[in-house]
């Protein structure tokens, strides 16, 4: 009778071992990646200061590339437990509110407080892309999650009956991921000094006259 309980205790127990183990794998990841850059971070260096084993880190992230998009997905998040982007409560919000202009404006202002975070680690992953396959891989998947997001984003707007007429589903799902790009971060905070609230300001302008009549 007490077998099993037994087993189902230890197997809790190595459940939580090892999300602890990927939590301290990130927080060590996450400051080596700012401080180094993607080349210059190693994973026995990342092992190191998570206090685990090299075998503990690759047992949990394949290679540095996944294990530079699992940094990314948790400060996109703010958090890792298992909730998509899509199903948290700022998307939930936006998609709640009814006028396409307030939406853009949540949108943006979310994105220029979390930007600051999760641009920089975009950008180490594009940087990356260049010499690294693996990286390539990992930056053409967050291109491509960026593109979903903003084709339900167009559609949601699209719904309200506020967007210009002639633009098509296309043509604003297009808008809404070139402002959305990293560059755009990149261009006017981290070389021209903006601050992050002014940086979304400006988004929040361009696309309301870009797609909005």
């Amino acid at each position: 009778m007490t077998g099993p309980v037994k087993r189902r205790y230890d197997t809790s127990r190595r459940a939580e071992q090892a999300r602890e183990n990927r939590r301290r794998i990130l927080t060590a990841a996450s400051g080596l990646f700012r401080e180094k850059g993607y080349a210059g971070t190693a994973m026995p260096e990342v092992a190191k200061t998570a206090g685990v084993s090299v075998q503990t880190v690759y047992k949990a992230f394949a290679n540095k590339a996944t294990l530079l998009k699992a940094v990314f997905d948790v400060t996109v998040a703010g958090d890792d437990e298992d909730v998509p982007i899509a199903d948290r409560d700022f998307i939930a919000a936006i998609q709640a509110e009814p006028s396409a202009a307030r939406k853009i404006e949540m949108y943006f202002a979310h994105l220029a407080e979390v930007g600051p975070a999760v641009f920089p680690v975009q950008l180490l992953a594009r940087d990356a892309a260049a010499a690294d396959p693996a990286a390539a891989e990992v930056w053409a998947q967050m291109r491509a999650e960026t593109l979903t997001a903003m084709t339900y984003f167009s559609a949601d707007l699209l719904a309200t009956g506020e967007v210009r007429a002639g633009l098509s589903a296309e043509d604003v799902r297009d808008v809404l991921w070139t402002y959305h790009g990293p560059e755009q971060y990149e261009l006017l905070c981290q070389e021209r000094g903006w601050s992050p609230q002014r940086y979304g300001e400006f988004l929040r302008a361009a696309v309301t006259a870009a797609v909005l009549d």
